[in-house]
């Protein structure tokens, strides 16, 4: 056997033994699952996130799909019985932790991951369109108590984000979170916001993403937001906390990058350096702008904080009556 062929020998068998891979990842393209509709929160972010990746991922395209449905679990669903191996990946929204909180058959739980990392802070913000006779939340709320002429909200479904917005701010209030105000479902944020601007609903408290093209239009009028601080864009709108709203001041909206559980350790490793250079790229940071988010890319203990919005939106179902 000649020195060479020893030589290679050799090497594939330390490869082996020490678990060492024979080529970087990623060595193709990216899927990124969007898991609710095109024009929402999460189809918005994954499309960011992929137009920014791509350059520290060696060129490596990232592709997003949608898979919707089910308050978001069918993308979720797929994703987390897919391969571990890194080529597909969720845009987790705030949805991936309160549907098993609210839940208890929930198809995947909070914590069926591998948590990648964070990617940004999404406030809510509740508006009404610009020919609403609500000029304020004192007004809206007003209108609420009066009973008089039962007002709508549009919202994603009762135990979505959007319907937690609007029935913690009910509760509040000391109206029944699932009385004072009739919900009617849409799906997806653009269909949401398409309601509100066709008046076939009176109000609702969705993502800011889907919203602000139509507030910056002048169509829209914000009169709250939910986020710890005032956003930079809508510097005269008050947060539900200013406002003593409890409950609804808890509230916010948020995207993260999720795997499937059992991700080998060099993919998340790549996923930490990319995601805390996507949180340092300009193109990135103004998206996230234009979207009215506030990046936290590479920032924070992702399981941490998934585990601790599951008890937070697990005691408001208590609360609500969803769940035991």
């Amino acid at each position: 056997m000649s020195k060479i062929l020893k030589s290679l020998l050799a090497g594939c068998a330390l490869a082996i033994a020490t678990g060492v891979a024979e080529a970087d990842y990623p060595e193709k393209a990216v899927t990124v699952v969007a898991p609710y509709g095109a024009g929402g929160a999460s189809d918005l972010a994954a499309r960011s996130l992929a137009d920014v990746a791509r350059d520290y991922l060696g060129d490596q395209p990232v592709v997003v799909i949608n898979k919707t449905g089910n308050g978001g679990m069918n993308g979720a669903r797929y994703v987390s019985q897919s391969a571990p191996d890194g080529y597909t990946l969720l845009l987790a929204r705030v949805g991936m932790a309160l549907y098993p909180a609210v839940q208890e058959s929930a198809p995947v739980g909070w914590d069926d991951y591998t948590f990648l990392g964070s990617l940004e802070a999404t406030p809510m913000i509740l508006a009404v369109s610009e020919t609403s006779p609500y000029q304020t939340m004192e007004d809206l709320i007003g209108a609420l108590k009066s009973g008089a002429s039962p007002l709508t909200y549009g919202a994603s479904g009762a135990t979505s984000i959007d319907g937690f917005t609007v029935q913690a701010l009910l509760s509040d209030n000391g109206l029944d979170p699932l009385q004072a105000a009739t919900l009617v479902p849409y799906k997806g944020g653009s269909a949401l916001a398409t309601a509100l601007l066709g008046g076939h609903v009176d109000f609702l408290a969705v993502a800011a993403g889907s919203l602000m093209p139509h507030i910056e239009a002048g169509k829209m009028r914000p009169l709250m937001v939910y986020a710890p601080a005032r956003m930079e864009k809508l510097p005269d709108v008050p947060t539900a906390s200013e406002l003593g709203f409890e409950k609804a001041g808890q509230i916010s909206g948020w995207s993260a990058l999720y795997g499937p559980k059992g991700l080998p350790e060099d993919v998340v490793k790549q996923w930490a350096t990319v995601l805390k250079q996507v949180g340092d790229d300009p193109d990135w940071l103004t998206l996230a702008s234009r979207r009215g988010s506030i990046s936290t890319a590479g920032e924070g203990d992702m399981a941490a904080f998934a585990k601790s919005q599951y008890e937070l939106f697990n005691g408001m179902a208590k609360d609500f009556g969803y769940v035991k």
